[in-house]
């Protein structure tokens, strides 16, 4: 009796269940809370811990772009004993002493959004296939003729995949003159007003502008309508809300591929869980699709917050 009750001891104890490590703590670091897009993203982390383990804990802090306050938090994450951490990497390289500072203290750390060295996993937007979209948007609608700008923007791995993709359309196009591809709008409503000035000042004919984010695009349809140019397709990556009113409304702005944070949060969550109890992904770059929004469809996108 006693032999069969320790065998059955020792087989619960070596079964998956019983060697589950519960998702106690949850440590998020964003680029901005002040953007729309890392509070979609933090709610989404936050729904899927919960699903996970009711009780768990989890702190959201913005980094606002600034590498030395992004390893204050993840030494903060460490001394605090997370079990995992998301990181929107201020600088994907430069990032990774932390990671691994992190990593040696036993926590599981995935990059969200962009690229990070050294994480045990990252989920972002299939950013190559956005530009793509964008760009043969504009490729369509100019008959693959014209002259177009490629607005660049922070040279994080998302902002260069996308450029890549929109280039890729592009180069098909040999009646397709790019004016312009290096200038960076900073990733902000601000950038892209001051850039779009410069170009619209330099360039009598612009027929088309892809911008690599809303927040760019939207300074950029604010630079043509201070300067009167009218007729110019710009496009963007995000789907943001702005830009939702925006394409409902009287912009010059007509398509923008899609990113979904809420579902890139709960997918990095879930993912970060599997690893900590011994689950390894196929990849260790997931890759979420991105869709078109245009003015034709854009009343019946999902947009960033809806919980999935």
């Amino acid at each position: 009796m006693v032999i069969w009750i320790v065998i059955a001891l020792a087989a619960l104890l070596a079964s998956p269940s019983a060697l589950a490590k519960e998702l106690n703590s949850i440590g998020i670091t964003v680029g901005s809370l002040g953007n729309p897009f890392f509070n979609a993203l933090a709610k989404g982390a936050e729904a899927k811990a919960k699903q996970i383990n009711p009780r768990v804990k989890v702190t959201t802090v913005s980094a606002d772009y600034d590498l030395n306050k992004q390893f204050t938090h993840v030494d903060n994450f460490i001394a605090s004993g997370v079990d995992l951490i998301l990181i929107n990497a201020a600088d994907p390289k430069a990032a990774a002493p932390a990671i691994r500072r992190a990593q040696r203290a036993g926590i599981i750390v995935i990059a969200v959004d962009v690229a990070a060295l050294g994480a045990d996993a990252t989920v972002q937007t299939d950013n190559v296939q956005a530009g793509r979209l964008a760009c043969q948007y504009i490729a369509d609608r100019l008959g693959g003729k014209g002259a177009v700008i490629i607005e660049n923007g922070p040279q994080v791995t998302a902002v260069v995949d996308r450029v890549s993709g929109c280039k890729s359309v592009f180069a098909k196009y040999p009646d397709i003159k790019v004016l312009s591809s290096d200038q960076s709008g900073k990733g902000s409503r601000d950038g892209g007003f001051s850039v779009t000035l410069g170009y619209l000042t330099r360039y009598p004919k612009v027929d088309a502008i892809f911008a690599i984010n809303d927040p760019q695009a939207i300074g950029t349809d604010l630079a043509a309508k201070q300067l009167r140019r009218k007729g110019i397709i710009i496009t963007s990556v995000d789907g943001a809300p702005d830009i939702e009113a925006a394409l409902k409304g009287a912009s010059q702005i007509q398509a923008s591929a899609s990113q979904d944070p809420w579902a890139m949060a709960q997918l990095a969550v879930d993912i970060g869980a599997g690893i900590l109890n011994g689950r390894k992904p196929a990849r260790d770059m997931v890759l979420i699709p991105s869709i078109l929004v245009t003015r034709e469809n854009v009343k019946s996108y999902r947009g960033w917050s809806s919980p999935r």
